[in-house]
């Protein structure tokens, strides 16, 4: 408001401008500015041939909203046919530099995405992770898919496994026996590499629709939790 007056060219003696400039200063102090990155964020990343509205991705969001947590489902596009580059370039753009207050929720192809992301982008702290169906490798049964080159998408992903673990004391991954497209052990390497707990269910498939995954409650249990130990 000051300095409007002073733009209209309106006379402010110096008591009137000393005085405002105080309770300028004094509102800041008690008020400072709240943003994105001031409170926690939790970003769900899906993988492919899917989409940020698919499986139990819609359920998280809503159960996070009602708990009062701020939730950013990613839309990778042409998952059927997934870009590299693209992909990188979407993350940037919903994530920019990722904080201590940002906890991470990946399925899939989505898992190396962000492990990729996190190693290129070196954020000292994050929040959390948790990883579903993860994979930090090549999967020898599944070299493609629908004309999609898996083999060729994940050599272009480059994870400094040590670096991630260190962003992050809190590290779930989840995994099923009967997944038939990423392997329980693929997973588990991933968890030996980031020092994580890994939850392995007996049944759960691959964790999509089909195998019967429209919520997923562990998993929302661990995002809660995570988000409850982030300092207020």
């Amino acid at each position: 408001m000051l300095l409007f007056f002073i733009l209209k060219g309106y006379p402010v003696n110096r008591r009137q401008f000393c005085t405002a400039a105080a309770a300028a200063a004094l509102a800041a102090c008690a008020k400072p500015p709240r943003t994105q990155k001031n409170r926690a964020t939790v970003f769900i990343i899906h993988g492919y041939g899917a989409t940020a509205d698919d499986h139990w991705f819609p359920w998280l969001h809503t159960q996070l909203a009602q708990q009062g947590i701020r939730t950013v489902r990613v839309p990778l596009p042409d998952s059927g046919q997934p870009d590299f580059d693209r992909w990188q370039q979407t993350l940037a753009q919903y994530i920019g530099k990722p904080s201590a207050n940002d906890v991470f929720v990946a399925h899939s192809l989505g898992t190396v995405s962000l492990l990729h992301y996190l190693t290129a982008t070196q954020p000292r702290h994050i929040g959390g992770l948790v990883l579903v169906s993860a994979f930090g490798k090549r999967i020898p049964a599944l070299p493609a898919i629908g004309g999609f080159n898996v083999d060729a998408y994940i050599d272009r992903c480059r994870i400094d496994f040590a670096a991630v673990a260190r962003m992050t004391r809190q590290i779930e991954l989840f995994a099923a026996d009967n997944d038939s497209i990423v392997p329980a052990d693929n997973t588990r390497y991933v968890a030996d590499q980031l020092h994580g707990h890994l939850h392995i269910l007996a049944k759960g498939g691959h964790f999509l629709d089909r195998d019967g995954f429209t919520e997923f409650p562990p998993v929302l249990a661990a995002v809660a939790q995570m988000v409850g130990r982030l300092p207020a």
